[in-house]
């Protein structure tokens, strides 16, 4: 966690700034207001702020009316706690409005006085007795090392202002990392940073009066930050935060030293503490009392750590010693022994069964908690390892006095090296949310990398400026890379623009192509039919030269039939005159013939000449009639072979015409055939030059692979120039935001 050698040299640094509070009041005098305050009050305060005048309506030369308060509510608080009370803030220029006004704020001697007035519980004289402090917003939480429900805890609406402004940096003498937040804790001048590692930004300021955070841990749910520190042989504290409000929800211990180790169990129900007073000592969150403490340690604490299932407390120590205790009872577990010098810093597996440890000796160890047994170590940093910590996933994370922070798996082997501190590694934590790996050195600088591939991500600041001074570097770099971004931007647009002109060419080409395909293919299609219309033009040509062949000749048929129907009604009539004659000559034969059978009709002779003649005149009247049918069949037919002779000289003359709208219809189905014919043609070279010409703009438009490196690299530049710009005038107006925020919103009564 820390190596003590380098601490000592950074609360030396630190002397000037409590110099004058040591010289205040012996530390164990009670300070009360009528001997130390009072006086304070009359020669800074009493002019605006007594009885006659009380200014807001508060009286600050009388006890009883300074505890009622003003017309804003109660300014002093009796529970022990200076960061919080109103008053304090004022007059020591941490909070608005200034006291007194438009004047410096009082001397560090006056300061420490009521600071110390006010955590010893703002007593009345030497015989009040301060009133026991209860941290009422704490309960208890259910132990777990899942992702909690929910978003991730983040800063939202804390000062971005530091609280504390110096000329020089601080030595990183804490650091922690949220396990469910991309979230850093950086210790400050009696301030708290929070920085988001993705922007790198300050997300948040908490401020810790008390002095110098020695330590910082994240709960295990990520919901609170504890802070352990104070000031050196003079007094120590530990503080909890609510992360989202930036709130003090508890705070514990009261030591004549600071504090230099701390935690708070994983169900948020204890908190444990250690320093130089080598005692360790367990509080209830939720009522600040002392639940027991452990003496066994014969040397400053310098780090303890509670294990991820909230059975074990791990503790150790400058002189090498190193004991596992039971957290809720306090009975000794098991002591660990195995380091030659000072165990600098303590972890455990997020399984809570093995811890590690580290010291001065250079060496890294792993023991398990079955039997206590030491299971692994190695040696991890030349001149000492400061700082140990596992990570989520079983990597351990370390820095020392090489300069450098490392990676190891859980066997102890080398994942990878960070170099590049500028002095002894301090601190060490895992953003287990983005895989960065974050190391603070002895100039206060907090380093960044990229766990990956050990990529330089950024760094951050323990004194970082103040917000004016911030707001215009972020101006100052937003104009100095707007003209890159516009440039890069530019750039990437005119590659683009050309990339893109040739690639609509080519697809102006392409649709060319396809249109003359599609209009050769729609020809070649024309052609078949009219190829097939002309097999059909001629078959149907043929077809009606034929009908007209078969007509013609029924036509003559037709025509030989009814001139034989006319010459046979012809003949028939003859032949009917001819037996009409025949009939006439017999019947005079035959009346002849009766006459003389009449006269002689016994005379045999001449009754069979009579005989005879009647029958020739039968006969003959027979040979009449029959004629008759026929002449009158004959002449029957005549009009039925007229008709045929019309309806076949019709069918011709149709037969005609459909040989001559056959012969037409060819012509023009081979006219058709031709034209189209030269069309395809025309359609076709005109195809092929389309299919020539988008190869050529296809061969143009094709991407070379130095083409695509020149895309990538001037993408790559101006996503990389417009990202600066966006995350830049997110962080100017992040800033602008943070303006009208003040301390005293995010830490002022939280109980």
């Amino acid at each position: 966690m820390r190596s003590f050698c380098v601490c000592l040299i950074v609360m030396s640094l630190l002397g000037n700034i409590v110099a004058a509070e040591e010289k205040a009041a012996p530390k164990d005098e009670k300070i009360t207001f009528d001997q130390h305050i009072l006086p304070i009050f009359r020669e800074k305060c009493g002019s605006c702020h007594n009885a006659n005048d009380k200014k807001g309506d508060l009286v600050l030369d009388n006890y009883g009316l300074a505890m009622q308060g003003g017309a804003s509510g109660e300014v002093v608080r009796t529970d022990g706690d200076a960061s919080q009370s109103q008053l304090y803030l004022v007059v020591a220029h941490l909070a608005e409005p200034k006291m007194p006004p438009q004047q410096p704020k009082l001397p560090d001697e006056q300061l420490a006085l009521i600071r110390k007035w006010i955590e010893g519980g703002s007593l009345e004289n030497s015989g009040s007795k301060a009133k026991p402090k209860k941290n009422m917003a704490v309960s208890k939480v259910t132990v777990s090392n899942q992702r909690p429900a929910g978003p991730p805890p983040m800063p939202e609406s804390l000062p971005l202002e530091p609280l504390v402004l110096s000329s020089r940096g601080n030595g990183t003498t804490a650091l922690a990392a949220n396990p469910w937040s991309p979230l850093i804790a950086v210790s400050g001048h009696k301030q708290v940073i929070l920085y988001d590692t993705r922007t790198r930004e300050v997300a948040g300021v908490l401020p810790f009066p008390e002095g110098v955070a020695h330590v910082l841990k994240f709960s295990r749910n990520g919901q609170w930050l504890l802070a352990g520190g104070g000031r050196g042989a003079h007094s120590g504290k530990v503080v909890l935060w609510d992360v989202k409000t930036g709130k003090r929800v508890a705070e514990v211990g009261s030591e004549y030293d600071v504090v230099l180790a701390a935690d708070i169990s994983p169900d948020h129900t204890q908190v444990a503490l250690g320093g130089p007073k080598k005692i360790v000592r367990v509080y209830d969150t939720s009522t600040g009392e002392l639940l027991y403490e452990k003496n066994k340690h014969t040397d400053w604490i310098t780090a303890l750590e509670f294990s991820p299932d909230g059975v074990l407390l791990a503790t150790s120590d400058r002189s090498n010693g190193l004991i596992v205790w039971e957290a809720f009872t306090g009975r000794e577990f098991y002591v660990l022994t195995g380091h030659t010098a000072a165990v600098t810093d303590v972890s455990w597996a997020p399984d809570s069964n093995v811890l590690a440890s580290c010291s001065e000796d250079t060496t890294i160890r792993l023991w398990e908690m079955q039997n206590g047994g030491q299971i692994k170590n190695w040696g991890a940093h030349g001149g000492g390892v400061t700082a140990v910590e596992f990570t989520r996933d079983n990597r351990i994370a370390s820095t020392g006095r090489d300069n450098t922070a490392k990676l190891w798996d859980i066997n102890g082997g080398a994942i990878r090296g960070f170099p590049g501190l500028g002095d002894i590694g301090m601190e060490v934590t895992f953003d287990s949310e983005n895989d960065f790996m974050v190391a603070g050195d002895l100039t206060g600088t907090i380093h960044i990398w990229n766990a990956k591939d050990g990529a330089v991500i950024g760094q951050l600041n323990t004194n970082p400026p103040p917000l004016a001074k911030q707001i215009e570097v972020a101006t100052q770099a937003l104009a100095a890379i707007e003209p890159t971004a516009n440039q890069a931007a530019g750039n990437l647009a005119a590659l683009s623009k050309v990339i893109a002109d040739r690639k609509m060419a080519a697809d102006a080409a392409t649709k060319v192509v396809a249109e003359a395909t599609a209009v050769v293919e729609a020809m070649t299609k024309s052609k078949a039919e009219a190829d097939a219309d002309v097999v059909a033009k001629t078959q149907a040509l043929q077809t009606a030269e034929a009908n007209m062949t078969a007509a013609q000749a029924a036509l003559s048929k037709a025509a030989g039939e009814r001139e034989a129907t006319n010459k046979a009604v012809a003949d028939l009539r003859l032949k009917t005159k001819a037996f009409a004659d025949a009939v006439t000559a017999a019947e005079a034969e035959a009346t002849q013939a009766l006459a003389a059978f009449e006269a002689k009709p016994d005379d045999a002779n001449v009754k069979a000449a009579n005989l005879a003649a009647n029958k020739k005149l039968a006969d003959a009247f027979a040979a009449l009639s029959d004629v008759t049918k026929q002449s009158a069949t004959a002449v029957v037919e005549v009009p039925t072979k007229s008709e045929a002779l019309a309806s076949t000289t019709a069918t011709l003359n149709a037969a005609k015409a459909a040989r001559e709208k056959g012969a037409t219809d060819k012509a023009a189905s081979e006219k058709a055939v031709v034209d189209i014919a030269a069309k395809l043609k025309a359609w076709t070279d005109v195809a092929a030059v389309a299919k020539a010409n988008a190869d050529k703009a296809a061969a143009e438009a094709n991407v070379t692979p130095e083409q695509q490196k020149q895309l990538a690299d001037a993408e790559l530049a101006a996503k990389a120039s417009m990202d600066k710009v966006v995350a830049l005038k997110g962080q100017i107006e992040r800033l602008n935001a943070a303006k009208g925020r003040s301390f005293q919103t995010a830490n002022v009564t939280s109980n």
